[in-house]
């Protein structure tokens, strides 16, 4: 467990720079320069995520399960995961309806994918796990929009084909992720029995 609680420190914490201390990041820009400073990011990153990934792996291992959820509710979080997507798909296509409506669609899917394997998961360490990325996706999009208001910002749409782009990008992904990908990265089908 404490090698998963390390890679959320370093991943979700290095992430969070921007969102937290985002002076502090800028002064160390300033004193390092970005390229030194990107490396440095991504370096974090990665270990976390490294370290997330073997984390997760031991510890759900040793099985400590706070609650048994029935089968369906890994139905319910396959198909809560395809707005998730969506929503993640959205952050990264500009222009599109739905970045334009939120601002960051990257948060949101990321709240609705962690709460949907809260309700697919009863281990103590799928509750850390998943709870930590559901508390950042809503401290991040609350204050990125805080942000985005204080500063006027105002993304603008650009037409159906962007939609397009991202719906058929994001249903591909999500059909690949979730009939496939799934079973042989996390070792669990997601519509299995």
């Amino acid at each position: 467990m404490e090698l998963l609680i390390l890679g959320l420190v370093l991943f979700v914490g290095g992430h969070s720079v921007n969102l937290f201390a985002n002076q502090w990041r800028n002064s160390m820009v300033e004193k390092v320069g970005l390229l030194p400073w990107k490396g440095l990011y991504s370096l974090f990153a990665i270990v976390g995520l490294v370290c997330l990934v073997y984390g997760y792996g031991d510890a759900r291992a040793e099985g400590v399960y706070l609650w048994q959820p029935p089968v369906w509710t890994r139905h319910i979080a396959a198909l809560l995961t395809l707005p998730a997507f969506l929503l993640l798909f959205a952050s990264q296509i500009p222009g599109n309806r739905l970045q334009v409506a939120t601002g960051h669609p990257m948060y949101l899917g990321i709240k609705l994918w962690a709460f949907a394997h809260i309700i697919a998961n009863g281990g103590l360490h799928d509750v850390l796990l998943f709870g930590t990325f559901l508390i950042w996706g809503i401290a991040g999009f609350a204050v990125s929009r805080r942000r985005d208001k204080a500063a006027g910002n105002v993304r603008e749409y650009k037409g159906l084909m962007r939609d397009g782009i991202t719906l058929v990008v994001s249903l591909g992904a999500w059909a690949g992720f979730a009939f496939w990908a799934h079973a042989v990265l996390i070792g669990v089908p997601p519509f299995g029995a």
